[in-house]
This record gives structure tokens, sequence and C-alpha cells, in this order.
């Protein structure tokens, strides 16, 4: 079922949003009846912050207008009364596209790839039994109240409007009536001095009429003070309302954001787009835009008729109050849309990208600021964070340098954003804080990006000077430091609390806590998450056991423990041997490992018991318990008494598996044969073997033949009733080590062949000593250790004795 399909089937109340989600940039006509084709594309593969993949996006972009043209033919040659008004939709959108889209074609990737993806997480979320079905009645709920909020602040900000321009003519009138009564005023004065007895007469008309007026005035004077306090009072209910909503909007949903943005870092889920928060902050800031319009005009009014009251002070603080709440959502959502990376390394190249969410609604793309990139560390950012130096950084020095730290914001009109990407960032070196009497380690000491900038709204009357800090940040010089800076990141990223000062972090939490994080990790790098019983062998690796009906959840991990302690036993950390088993999954096994052939987290005593009832040549892999970063086989083989045994190879590690891959070792290893419990080798990791060439050896170039490398296990154990003799490899009887029995080296063979039809499990010359076999065009291999010592018996002579063999 295609996405749109799904997204059909949705309650109104999502189908809502959908319908929010495409406006002009993007017709929800366009998505309906073209859904197929537009899933069907590449859009997630060209990015559209790339000027270089502008060609790619062009193309697709003409196809899509083409396809509009064509389905506005389609529906002119059929002549239908009842699709004429969408066949002049589709010229419209196609003529729209056209004036839009070809010039910037980069564009509409960034369009589409906002609408799928903000359209399958909608629908991801609303899906029964998802995770995020879980926590979508709340999200709903938030949503719903938001809108309510927006629509009672709309309806109280159009009612102090019609109650200000009646206070305005009210204003008006009184104004004219007062100088009306100031005339008779004028006129009283008159007659009282006039010569003439007729016109003295008149005054005390005049006087009367004056006292009359003065009196309606006085009234009229207290009517226009009761109203200015009722206008103050709905001003102060719509910022206490306005305050609501932007609490919720900024301390509850953006910065639900905020973590889900530090958690994916880490391996969580992503955040989902950005559009739907823009869309409130550019209605919270309409809305506190309107009302600071308005109590402006009220107070145009107070100076023009200043009528003492106490409404005046109300005035004043609801002047201020408006300010905060202006500038509050304007620094608050000048945000990181795409983190730097968290281990950082010097002289590589970084990108990140800043937005500013009221920046096309307070048109301040009008004229776009210039955003600067900066380092600075713990101690500075928590300066920065308490206000004691200034935010633009001009007061501080910074902790390092960034080059191509420059750039102007652009505002992107489909979507309607104004924001910048940083894509050739470098950082070219850093200066670390003084560490005396401390024992951070380089990989434990973190830094933030600082990106800063400065713009005016209005008419240049409101400055801001805007700052946001990044995701903590660690720097590292060399390759082998990142291992324990990922376990740095991870421990912030999935432990801090919100709103924490940078960069603090508790120094214990839970075995549940540690848990989660994990697997989130694991899914990150190798897509499949960790079971149950994977989660329980790590527990018991991490806790060093527990005693039995222990409640390991909620038992405490340290950091101490995580990465600083060795394991007992161990000359490294359980972080340290997690990661080894993390990348080692990610750079060799990810296709296995997926594919759930691994079984990976289980014990050598516990492969032991699920091997010991299968048949001989049922094997299993396994992450190595004693070394970092390797994988083991463990195989059931039958001894001399015909009884089954466990054995287990030597750990393969990256290093191996850079020479020969997984899929053909285990091809190669005629012990192994049903991949527990009863899959046949070849059917389990056949897709992953590598194809075998069938080259004509004698038609290469020189007296040269081809060679592969195959691995062999050059030790006297026996086959199984099965592999006695097979593919001539070698073993002898299983060695006692610490750890246990039954461990075996599984080394590597340089075969050559002279007939393509030989594989690596072909007859074979052997020499357990230097484990090297040659395969030649004869039926019956050669048995080096029959052929006696030679004069010397040394290395070099058995070495010249190959070389004699191969060319005769």
């Amino acid at each position: 079922m295609t996405l749109w399909a799904r997204t059909q089937q949705l309650d109104s109340t999502v189908l809502r949003q959908i319908n929010s989600l495409y406006g002009p940039h993007f017709p929800i006509e366009v998505r309906h009846y073209f859904a197929g084709w537009i899933e069907s594309q590449p859009w997630d593969q060209i990015d559209p912050d790339n000027p270089t993949q502008s060609s790619h996006a062009k193309v697709l972009a003409e196809t899509l207008i083409s396809r509009l043209e064509g389905k506005a033919q389609e529906l002119a040659h059929q002549g239908r009364e009842d699709t004429f008004l969408l066949r002049l939709r589709f010229e419209e959108i196609a003529q729209h596209f056209q004036m839009i889209y070809l010039r910037d074609p980069l564009a509409l990737i960034r369009v589409v790839r906002h609408c799928l993806q903000t359209e399958s997480q909608l629908v991801e979320q609303s899906t029964p039994g998802s995770q995020g079905a879980s926590n979508f009645a709340d999200v709903a709920a938030a949503h719903q109240q938001v809108a309510k909020a927006f629509d009672e602040l709309v309806w109280m900000a159009q009612e102090t409007e019609t109650d200000l321009k009646q206070l305005q003519q009210s204003q008006e009138y009184f104004v004219i009536q007062y100088q009306e009564m100031c005339k008779l005023q004028a006129m009283v004065q008159r007659a009282q001095s006039h010569p003439d007895e007729s016109v003295r007469k008149q005054h005390e008309m005049y006087a009367k009429k004056k006292a009359e007026m003065e009196v309606f005035l006085s009234k009229e004077a207290e009517n226009l003070l009761a109203k200015r306090n009722v206008l103050v009072e709905k001003f102060q209910k719509s910022l206490q309302c306005l305050a609501s909503v932007q609490h919720i909007i900024l301390d509850e949903e953006l910065m639900k954001w905020r973590q889900a943005q530090q958690l994916a870092n880490s391996g969580g889920p992503p955040p989902g787009p950005l559009d739907m928060l823009q869309s409130w902050c550019e209605g919270l800031a309409e809305l506190i835009w309107r009302n600071r319009q308005q109590i402006r005009q009220v107070e145009m009014l107070k100076a023009q008729l200043p009528i003492q009251g106490s409404g005046g002070v109300l005035l004043e603080e609801l002047t201020q109050n408006i300010a905060s709440l202006l500038s509050t959502l304007v620094t608050s959502t000048f945000i990181i849309e795409k983190q730097p990376p968290q281990v950082l390394k010097t002289q590589t190249k970084f990108v990140a990208s800043v937005r500013l969410l009221v920046g096309g609604k307070l048109n301040v793309h009008m004229n776009p600021p210039e955003v600067v990139a900066s380092i600075v560390n713990e101690k500075q950012a928590r300066a920065l964070l308490s206000s004691e130096v200034d935010p633009t950084l001009d007061a501080m020095q910074t902790s390092g340098d960034i080059i191509n730290n420059r750039r102007v914001m652009e505002y992107h009109q489909a979507s309607g954003s104004l924001s910048v990407t940083f894509r050739n960032m470098q950082l070219k070196k850093i200066k670390r804080p003084d560490k005396k009497g401390a024992e951070t380690a380089v990989t434990e000491e973190k830094f933030t990006i600082l990106f800063t900038s400065r713009f005016s709204i209005g008419t240049g009357e409101l400055l801001f000077a805007v700052r946001s800090v990044s995701l903590p940040v660690v720097v590292v010089v060399h390759g082998n430091q990142v291992q324990n800076a990922e376990a740095t990141i991870l421990w912030d990223n999935f432990f801090s609390e919100a709103g924490r000062m940078p960069f603090l972090v508790p120094d214990h939490v839970t075995w549940q806590q540690v848990a989660s994080a994990l697997n989130a990790r694991f899914i990150m790098s190798n897509i499949r998450e960790l079971t149950l019983d994977n989660l329980e062998y790590l527990s018991h690796k991490c806790l060093h056991s527990a005693p039995p009906g222990d409640d390991q959840a909620t038992r405490v991990v340290t950091w101490q423990s995580f990465n600083k302690d060795p394991l007992p036993g161990r000359n490294f950390t359980f972080w340290e041997w997690f990661y080894g088993i993390l990348d080692l999954v990610r750079r060799h096994l990810l296709g296995p490992w997926q594919d759930g052939l691994i079984m990976g987290f289980v014990t050598k005593q516990q492969a032991q018991e699920l091997l010991q009832a299968r048949p001989p040549g049922t094997f299993l892999l396994r992450f190595s318990d004693s070394e970092v970063g390797g994988v083991t086989v463990a195989w059931v083989a039958e001894n001399d008494q015909g009884e089954p045994q466990v054995w287990n190879l030597q750990p393969w590690w990256a290093k191996d598996f850079t020479i020969r891959a997984l899929a053909d070792r285990i091809h190669d290893l005629p012990q192994l044969r049903y991949l527990y419990p009863d899959i046949p080798k070849d059917k389990a990791f056949g897709q992953y073997y590598s194809p075998i060439h069938d080259s004509n050896p004698t038609k290469s170039s020189g007296d040269y033949v081809q060679s592969t490398i195959a691995a062999v296990i050059p030790v006297g154990v026996p086959h199984g009733s099965e592999g006695h003799g097979a593919c001539g490899s070698t073993l002898e009887a299983p060695m006692k080590t610490e750890s246990g029995p039954m461990r075996h080296s599984a080394e590597m063979t340089s075969v050559f062949f002279s007939d393509p039809a030989l594989s690596p499990q072909g007859s074979s010359v052997h020499s357990p000593e230097s484990s090297t076999a040659m395969a030649t065009d004869m039926e019956t291999p050669v048995d080096l250790s029959q052929l006696g010592p030679t004069s010397g018996s040394t290395d070099m002579d058995l070495n010249e004795f190959l070389l004699t063999l191969q060319k005769n």
C-alpha cells in the first residue's frame, strides 16, 4: 500500500493537518493524482542545499511539469464537463511550477521532501501498535490546545481592535465637543465684557451652555477613561493567553523537538520537520505584533488626551510585557536545524544549518542578517547562557579558529523559511582550557558551536542580538580518540536534563536507561535492534553479573564503570568492548546481522549448551567476550569416541575481514554445514559469497597462474561424520585455555589453481607449518609431511621446494 493510500485512511483530525501541509507551493491535487510517480522518485538522494545537484533536481522538475501538462491535455481530450475545472487547475499549477521551480529546482526537492517526511511521520504516529501511536493522542491534544488558543486569541484581537476603533471615535468626538466648549468659553468672556447690554444679557445663556458642556465632557472623560481601562484589561487577558500559548510552543513543543534532535544524534527517532512549529511561531508572532500595535495606538490616544487614571501604569506594564514576549519569541526561534557533528575532528570539513522560525513573518528576510559561527568551551558557554557576556562574542575570546564561518541567511519562498547552511566549515585549531588540577580526559572535554546574529524588525525600531549553541561537541585530532568521544556524547545526549547548564550530566543512571541508549545507538549504526536476550547479556557484562532475582533495570551504572574502569579480568572498558562490536558490525557484518544470521551476544557457555544437542557441523556466530571487536564461530564435531563436542575458533577481527569476508570464510570451512538451528550454510550466507570468476589461467600473461585466498583450520580436530578427509583441512586436538577448552585458529591459506573449476574447498596441498596450500592438476594432493626432511630442513628449503614444485 502506498503512503498516500495509507494517508487517506487517517481520521479527520490528521487529514486537516495533511491538508494544511499542501499549499500553493505543492498543491494537494498534485499529490493525489501523481502519488505513485511522486513516491517512486529519489527525492531523498538529492541534497537541496547542494547546488551541484541542481541538474538532477531540474530533471525531476521538468518531468513533473510535463506530467501536469500531459494530464491537462488528457482531460481536455476527454471533453467531460465534470473535469473542466480540474483541467484548468492543472494548467495553472504547471505554469506556476515553471515560474518557480525551473528557476530554482532545488526548492522543489526541499518542498517535496518536507511534505513526504511530514506525511510519513503523521501516518506512522497514527498507525495502531506503532511506537508513535502510543503518544499520538498526547500530540493531537497539544495540537488541538494550540489551535483552540489561537482561535481564541484571534477573536480577542478582533474584539480589542473593534473596541480600539470605538475608543478612537469617542475620543475624536470628545475633542470636537471640547473645542465647542472652548468656543463657548470665549463667547462667555466676550459677552461678559461687551459694552452692549443686549450682548451682556446673552452671558447667562452662554454660561449655562458652557456649564452643561463641562458636565457632559466630564462624563465623557470618565467614559473614555473607563473604555481605556476596559481595553487595557482585555489586553492583559490577551497577553496572559499569549504567554500561555508561547509557553506551550517554546517551552514544551520546541523543547521536545530539541530533545528529539539530541536523541536522534545518538540513534533515537528523528525529530520531524520544523514546519508545524514554524507555523505556530509565525501565528504567535503575528498575534503578538498585532497586540503590540494596538497597545501603541492606545498609548498615542493617551498622549493626545492625557486623562488621569490608574490605567496609565497598567499600560506601561503592558508595553513592557508585550516587548518581552516578542523578544523571547524571536530569540528562542533562532535554532540550529542541522547540528554540527558532535565528534568533531580538526582539519575536517563539517556542515550545520541555522533557521529563524519567525524570520519570514517579521520580514527579517527583507534585509537578511549575517550569521557567525564560533567554538567556545564549556565554561564560556555557561557564561553566555547566564548573560554574563555579550551574545555576539565581542567581549570574549573563542576556543578555536573556524574557517568559512560567516554566511548570510537566505529566504526560501516555497517554504517561507529563513535559514542558512554552512557547507564548508572547518576547525583549524582548538584551544583547550587549562587543566591544572583536573583529571578530565581530552575525550571528555565538551565544546559547543555558537551561532550569533544581529538584525532589526519593524522600521529598525527593535534590534535583536540572537544566539544559539549547538549540542556538546568533543574535539578530536586522531581517529583513535573517536571511540571514547562517542561515549561522552552518548552519555550526554541520552542522560542530560532539559534546560541544564552546559553541559552538566548525571554521574550515574539506571541500567534501563543505559539499555535504551545502547539499543538506539546500535540501531543507528546497524539498523536491527537488540533483542531482550541481547540486552540481558549486556546487563550482565556491564553490571559484572547480578544476584539471582535481582532487578537489573533499576541497578545503577556509573560513568566510571561505563567507560573508565576496565571490566573484571580485562584491559578494556565496557564501552570499548561494546563499541568494538558496533563498529565491526557496521563495517563488515551489516548484512548478516540485519538478516539475523549472527547470534552475537551470547556467552561461550550458552553457545555450548545450544549446540550440544545439534548434529555435527552445526555452528553459530557470537561476539568475542574476551577480545575487543572480534566475532568467533562455535560448532559441533564428533571427537575420536564419536561423541559430539563443541569447538570454538579464535576470533576474527576487522583486519581479517578486509582480507576475506565473513561469508567467504564460512564457505571455506567444511566443518561448518548448518547455521543454528538447522539452516544450510549456503542458504543462509549464499547471497553474501563473493562471485567466482571463471577465467582460464592458461590464458594469463606470462607464466603465472591465478590464486585465491581461503580460510582453513590447520589443526587436527575431526570434521564430524561427514567431514573426515573433506576439503583438505587439517585440525589438531583442542587446547586448554583460561577461558575454557576447544579454541582454535582458522588461518588464511593462499591457494593456487591450475583448473578454474577448483574452488577453495577443492583438493589442495597443505603445509601445517606455513599454512600455505597449492592445488595442481594432480587428482590426489601431495602431502608435504610425507616428503621427509631435506638437508638442513629449514623454512627456506621448504619454500624453495614449493617454488620448484610450482614450476614443474
